[in-house]
């Protein structure tokens, strides 16, 4: 056993107990399957390229080390410096795939070997520890499906724009890592300890203070993405995952977390990620609330008169979407979509709805309520509620789609 003086505490190289293992939790995620869609319905514009010769007369390439799209599929993240976002007209499914997932830093990503690697836990704790990668993956493993999401996930102003553009701040991934529920009782975590600081590698030492509360109920450090070891844009070897809340506090490159009876009031939280309401400023706004889109049609998908599938995404941060209504008379009556299974807490749910267009223009919504009864709100409704001087955090406001008579969509900007 290391043993080092740092802070006046103890540093301890982690040893897991017996106790720890035996009370090791698993959950199960299953991933979502696309039913058949209906013969004649409209579900979006798929060209093929018609092949260059006929294929059974040409033997294909063999098997590779690494596989890769077909060179017809060009699905990509709309990047600029300091964010990428996810192409969500182009997904089937609520699994975003791990290089489309959307990316934000404050200062690059850095390069961290993972032999290296360590994440310090101390402070208000009975045994600080520092535990390495191969320590982390001893624990008992959990996977779970959830969606990150920026807290300044919204984009507007102009018809000419993608669902990427207008939402593409969030992404959904299986994680698997260790709850830190595990980890805190691994250190002894002082009851009275109400807040803890997670900090990052990153040259910005991304730093955020999060209630303790969190840590008990569903936060995981998490080491694995989809399948496979997290992306580095994503945090690797280690980021902190909360399911639910906004994405700058799920602090990537994790290093340091340490315990306290107070906030840390750090940069982020203060100057930053904080916005008015009304004569206030509104600070620690930690779920993201629920929403939604349609992400077909949308710009610059065309449709024709007949039946079509119009499909999008909902997710709260708070729970289970309960049901999403969608307008297709620029809201004046709503009905039901239905939601495609399985439907998971504090994640993306995938919902259709058939609708038979008859050539006139019109404009289709979309509204989502979680199980909390909240309801998507319009965006003279957030102004109502915070005023007019809104900033650009946590906004979630009902997206329009203008349908013309050409078929061509059009978002509408308020």
């Amino acid at each position: 056993m290391k043993v080092q003086k740092k802070d006046k505490q103890v540093i301890k190289s982690n040893k897991i107990s017996r106790r720890t293992l035996l009370a090791g939790m698993v959950a199960a995620a299953v991933l979502p399957v696309n039913p058949i869609f209906a013969k004649h319905v409209q579900t979006g514009p798929h060209t093929v390229p018609e092949p260059p010769e006929d294929p059974t007369k040409t033997i294909g390439p063999g098997p590779s080390a690494q596989g890769k799209r077909s060179t017809f599929e060009h699905p990509i993240r709309k990047f600029s410096e300091t964010s990428s976002r996810s192409p969500l007209q182009d997904f089937h499914s609520t699994i975003t795939p791990s290089d489309l997932h959307y990316e934000r830093h404050h200062a690059g990503v850095p390069i961290i070997d993972p032999q290296k690697y360590e994440l310090l836990i101390h402070g208000m704790v009975e045994r600080p520890m520092k535990f390495t990668l191969a320590e982390l993956k001893r624990f008992p493993a959990v996977s779970r499906i959830c969606f990150l999401e920026c807290a300044g996930n919204f984009r507007g102003g102009k018809e000419e724009l993608t669902p990427q553009e207008i939402l593409g701040l969030t992404s959904q991934s299986e994680w698997t890592g260790v709850m830190l529920s595990t980890l805190f009782r691994e250190v002894g975590a002082d009851p009275k300890a109400l807040w803890f600081l997670a900090e990052g590698s990153d040259a910005a030492v991304m730093t955020r203070s999060v209630p303790v509360k969190k840590a008990w109920d569903d936060a995981m450090i998490v080491y694995a993405q989809n399948g496979e070891a997290i992306r580095p844009e994503q945090g690797y070897p280690v980021r902190l995952l909360l399911p639910g809340w906004e994405g700058n506090m799920n602090i990537k490159w994790l290093r340091r977390i340490e315990l306290s009876d107070e906030p840390y009031m750090t940069r982020e939280e203060t100057s930053k990620y904080t916005y008015p309401v009304k004569d206030r400023i509104r600070m620690f706004s930690f779920e993201m609330d629920a929403r939604s889109i349609i992400t077909f049609p949308s710009y610059p998908q065309k449709i024709m008169p007949g039946w079509v599938e119009i499909r999008g995404i909902a997710w709260s941060g708070r729970g289970k979407i309960e049901k999403v209504e969608v307008s297709t008379d620029a809201g004046k009556t709503w009905q039901d979509a239905r939601l495609q299974d399985p439907v998971l807490s504090k994640a993306h749910t995938y919902f259709r709805h058939l609708w038979q267009w008859n050539g006139n223009p019109t404009e289709i919504l979309s509204r989502a309520v979680d199980e909390t009864g909240y309801v998507q709100p319009t965006l003279q409704q957030l102004a109502e509620a915070r005023g007019t001087a809104m900033g650009g955090y946590h906004m979630n406001p009902i997206t329009s789609w203008q349908i013309k008579t050409d078929g061509s969509t059009l978002f509408k900007p308020e």
